[in-house]
């Protein structure tokens, strides 16, 4: 299987899965903005690429896909899922599969305001969310909700620009200075998150392993222990019955007052895959029975070990510069 991560940065222990699972039946082909990304010294070959807004981007990946043959196409970060769903039609025309979600469920995924909505008149629970400040005192005034609360960009990821705000003087300041902030309730049950795959093929929900946040920083959890509950498994397949899916996700959830409540889905592989993946839920191999055997996976929904915890720590990358400069492909 050749597989083409795009803008593949700092996931080198992604790549280690790739490679622990595949082996020699896999090339992993990479992609970045940047010749310093830590993860292309992980790749089989690997190409400097312009931003992903750059009219010349997409010709240039779908160059690739020709020259390297590749199989299956994903992006490591979020802005870039909507793009590669756009264009799904011209990489299905090389017979590569797009590990992405389809248009309209990238849309809603990068759009928290529009997702809540859309939850919402699906009936799936979710975090009480106000797109303005107008729409907020609204729901104020009538008692609907009430400080502290959570803001943070409506179409941002990483976590960057959210925090908590106790004091209606300060939201309405943050409001005024940044119109893209949305407001939510701030939750104080329990916040985990699941790692699914969606199968390719039934596309269906065949994995799923949530876990409990122990310890988060900016950008996701560095600490997490694994469990397992049907009522979650439940809940989640529910929720993915209304959108339209293709591979790996990521589900950030609270469960309070007995209940579960979706708060964002981030459909790429996500930051802590990697407790998934140690725990024995293996979407390498997912992906390769769906891209190369052309087989649909049999449900393995649950399949791993209570209480498995996860610890994340730093590590590098050293080499040469000239070493860095010759592993670079051009087209």
């Amino acid at each position: 299987m050749n597989i083409l991560f795009c803008s593949v940065g700092r996931r080198c222990e992604l790549l280690k899965d790739f490679r622990k699972t595949l082996g020699d039946k896999v090339r992993l082909i990479v992609t970045d903005n940047s010749p310093y990304a830590p993860a292309l010294a992980f790749a089989d070959v690997s190409y400097q690429v312009p931003l992903i807004h750059d009219e010349a981007y997409i010709p240039m990946i779908l160059d690739i896909c020709k020259k390297e043959g590749i199989n299956a196409v994903t992006t490591l970060i979020d802005p870039e899922i909507a793009i590669l769903a756009e264009h799904r039609q011209e990489f299905e025309a090389l017979g590569v599969t797009v590990l992405a979600p389809y248009q309209e469920t990238a849309a809603l995924c990068f759009d928290k305001y529009e997702m809540s909505k859309y939850l919402t008149e699906k009936g799936i629970n979710t975090v009480k969310t106000y797109g303005c400040f107008a729409d907020f005192w609204k729901a104020y005034s009538k008692k609907e909700i009430d400080f502290p609360v959570f803001v943070k960009p409506r179409t941002g990821s990483g976590s960057v620009g959210a925090r908590k705000v106790e004091t209606f003087e300060l939201l309405e300041e943050l409001t005024t200075q940044d119109n893209t902030l949305i407001i939510q309730e701030l939750m104080t049950g329990e916040d985990m998150d699941a790692d699914i795959y969606v199968d390719t093929i039934s596309h269906k929900p065949v994995a799923i392993f949530s876990k409990k946040k122990l310890s988060t920083t900016i950008g996701g959890a560095n600490k997490t222990i694994s469990f397992k509950d049907e009522s979650l498994f439940a809940f989640v397949q529910k929720a993915l019955s209304v959108f339209e899916f293709n591979g790996p996700l990521d589900m950030d959830l609270f469960y309070q007052d007995g209940a579960y409540y979706l708060s964002e889905i981030n459909p790429r592989f996500g930051g802590a895959y990697l407790h998934a993946y140690g725990a024995g839920v293996d979407f390498p191999k997912l992906i390769y029975t769906n891209v190369v055997e052309k087989t649909e996976n049999a449900p393995c929904i649950g399949d791993y070990e209570e209480d498995v915890v996860m610890m994340m720590y730093d590590s590098v990358v050293i080499e040469k510069l000239d070493a860095i400069r010759k592993n670079m492909v051009s087209l």
